[in-house]
């Protein structure tokens, strides 16, 4: 069995981990170069994890000039098993308000301007990403959840846009009537990386706002965004203690196969294989190169 070390992703106004003990802080090379921060380590009751602030310290990183491929690379390389990400959202529904989490499990990738997969000329590879979360950590977020008394529904499909601006009016619409439930800047391709990578991945999606198509609210406005984010962290950091504090010692094999994605999603004949590209996914591939 393998020992669980869970990586916690803060977004907006998640930018550290309360809690933490035995901390340390390192600085993580990669060789797809930085990643958004020096990672923190440490524990919380018996559960090792690894915090990463998704923008940096100050927020100085916009959501498409995050290097998503050295987050993710940065944590595979320290031995992170699992990934829970925390990240603001809008909302398109009147019963997913403001402080509500969504424990989302679908995704619908609308960026366009970032680098989404660590493969690719010289070693090509198709993952599944038909159930893109992993299934036992997101019940063990929502158990989480439920037990800090935290308003959360379980299952969404969050749409994400390439930003740095929000929606247009007809965008928002037309995401409404398409049936999506929330929207948001940052969780592709980092979902997408994590497959690759063989990392368990669930997101918790906190509110903060409708959006623009709701004719009864304000257009989305920065300042108000920020009121709703403070009193989100406050409930993320709850929402995470407890999953620590009640996270087993050694990682849980994922029932849809998230911990095995390379098994049978390398194409490139290894006689055909780049070697630069090969070293580059030395931490990536390292399951699969042992075999």
């Amino acid at each position: 069995m393998t020992r669980a070390i869970v990586g916690i992703i803060g977004g907006s106004g998640v930018y550290d981990l309360p809690g933490l003990v035995d901390r340390r802080v390192e600085k993580v090379d990669t060789p797809w170069g930085e990643p958004s921060d020096a990672l923190h380590f440490g524990r919380i009751g018996a559960t090792q994890a690894v915090f990463l602030p998704r923008h940096g310290r100050g927020h100085a990183l916009t959501p498409s000039g995050i290097n998503y491929r050295a987050n993710i690379d940065a944590l595979k390389r320290v031995g992170v098993t699992d990934i829970v990400s925390v990240s603001a959202c809008g909302s398109f529904r009147e019963d997913l308000h403001p402080g509500v989490f969504v424990l989302v499990d679908q995704f619908v990738d609308r960026t366009f301007g970032r680098q989404s997969s660590f493969f690719g000329n010289g070693c090509v590879a198709h993952v599944s990403l038909a159930h893109p979360v992993a299934p036992r950590l997101a019940a063990r977020v929502a158990a989480a959840a439920e037990a800090e008394n935290i308003a959360h529904r379980r299952g969404g499909t969050y749409v994400c846009m390439e930003g740095p601006q929000f929606s247009t009016y007809a965008e928002s619409l037309g995401y409404k009537v398409a049936g999506y439930d929330v929207i948001g800047m940052t969780a592709c391709p980092e979902v997408k990386l994590a497959r690759e990578a063989e990392i368990s991945y669930a997101t918790v999606a906190m509110v903060t706002d409708y959006d623009c198509w709701h004719s009864d609210h304000e257009n989305v406005e920065v300042s108000a965004i920020l009121e709703v984010v403070r009193a989100n962290a406050d409930k993320a950091s709850r929402l995470v203690a407890r999953l620590l504090r009640d996270f087993p010692a050694e990682h849980e094999p994922c029932p849809i196969g998230s911990d095995r994605a390379l098994d049978t999603a390398i194409v490139t004949a290894p006689d055909a294989r780049d070697p630069a590209l090969m070293k580059k996914l030395d931490a990536i591939m390292a399951r699969v190169a042992r075999a």
